[in-house]
C-alpha cells in the first residue's frame, strides 16, 4: 500500500518540525472504480450509488513495521451494480486520504453482491 501525500506531509511535520499529528479515532475503506493516486481521494473514481459506504475497518498493532486489519471488513449488500471495483484508500474519521491500494485482482460487484476483506486481508507495511 502507498501513502497518500496527506499522510507524508503529517507524518514529517511532526516527526521534523515538531507539529502535532492527532492519530484518527477510526479508519473506513473506501472503494474505488478507477485507482486513486497520491494527491487524494478525488485522483480517483469512488464507487456510489447502490447503498455503497464505506466501511469501518480496525486493525491490530503491528510487528517489524507492518500491521494488517483484524477483523473482516463488510461492505453493505449492493442494491444496484457498483462496477468493477480496482483499488481501495484507508481514509480517517475526518475524511482525510490515508493509504490506497490496488486489489491484486479486479471486483466487479453487481447488484446482490456483498464485498468483504477477511481478517488480514488489508496489509500496511512501512518501509
Amino acid at each position: 500500500m502507498a501513502k497518500f501525500y496527506y499522510l507524508d506531509n503529517a507524518i514529517l511535520e511532526a516527526v521534523l518540525n515538531a507539529i502535532a499529528y492527532s492519530s484518527p479515532s477510526s479508519i473506513v475503506v473506501a472503494l474505488f472504480t478507477t485507482a486513486p493516486g497520491p494527491t487524494g481521494l478525488s485522483s480517483g473514481v469512488e464507487v456510489s450509488g447502490g447503498s455503497y459506504a464505506r466501511t469501518a475497518c480496525t486493525f491490530g498493532s503491528p510487528t517489524n513495521g507492518s500491521l494488517s486489519n483484524n477483523a473482516s471488513c463488510t461492505f453493505p449488500q449492493a442494491t444496484a451494480p457498483w462496477g468493477t471495483v480496482v483499488a481501495f484508500a484507508l481514509v480517517d474519521n475526518s475524511g482525510n486520504p490515508l493509504y490506497y491500494g490496488n486489489l491484486t485482482a479486479s471486483k466487479t460487484i453487481n447488484t446482490g453482491d456483498q464485498l468483504t476483506f477477511a481478517s488480514g486481508g488489508l496489509t500496511v507495511t512501512e518501509s
